[in-house]
């Protein structure tokens, strides 16, 4: 009995359910025309959108193009900056380097001097020897 009440539940079920996916949903006029508007609006959309991302790339391009010579004249001026430092401590240097050369050779000379003098002088090279500076013979 149960199987006969479930078979017959079942086909009162496909009876019912079968039709209604047979029937096919007609367009009407009205309904073709509002798909082709809604079309012709998308595609428009995207043509502006299109047009907004173009824009937005040339844009985006300047202000690269901006950077770049931004940083060039930075990092050039930077160069040209360091350039100038080494060369201004070069040419302050040199005075001072060439002054403190004749100071040595002046004294070198004058240690040879006095050397020279202390071989005939006793009194001059026990004065020397105390100061740390030996006389060759």
């Amino acid at each position: 009995m149960r199987r006969v009440f479930f078979i017959l539940l079942l086909i009162i079920t496909v009876s019912f359910v079968i039709p209604s996916y047979a029937k096919e949903v007609s367009f009407t006029q009205e309904d073709r025309d509002r798909l082709i508007r809604l079309e012709t609006k998308v595609d428009e959309g995207l043509k502006a959108v299109n047009q907004r991302i173009d824009a937005t790339n040339q844009r985006i391009d300047t202000l690269n193009t901006f950077m770049l010579w931004g940083f060039g004249i930075l990092f050039g001026g930077m160069g040209i900056l360091i350039g100038f430092v080494i060369w201004d401590r070069r040419t302050a240097l040199a005075p001072a380097i060439k002054r403190n050369k004749e100071l040595e050779e002046r004294g070198d000379k004058i240690e040879r001097a006095l050397r020279r003098y202390a071989r005939e002088d006793p009194k001059l090279a026990e004065i020397l020897k105390e100061e740390g500076l030996k006389i060759k013979n």
